[in-house]
């Protein structure tokens, strides 16, 4: 199962984005981002929200809950 981390990257790396451009999505900071890419740094709930209407995902998928194809909420 793979863990959030490794879904947000995929995530990105997918659609060709730079962490930077998602970190401008979350209004965060690039080295932010890169932590939560990384695992070293927890992901926030609104952070997770805003991944899941800019990507399209679910919560579930993203956090591991539904190991399915990525799906739409």
């Amino acid at each position: 199962m793979k863990h959030y981390n490794d879904r947000i990257r995929d995530l990105r790396e997918e659609r060709r984005l730079t962490q930077q451009k998602v970190a401008e999505v979350l209004g965060i900071r690039q080295q932010v981002y890169s932590k939560y890419e990384l695992g070293v740094r927890s992901l926030p709930i609104e952070h997770l929200m805003k991944l899941c209407r800019f990507y399209k995902a679910s919560a579930d998928w993203i956090l591991g809950l539904d190991d399915g194809e990525e799906k739409s909420e």
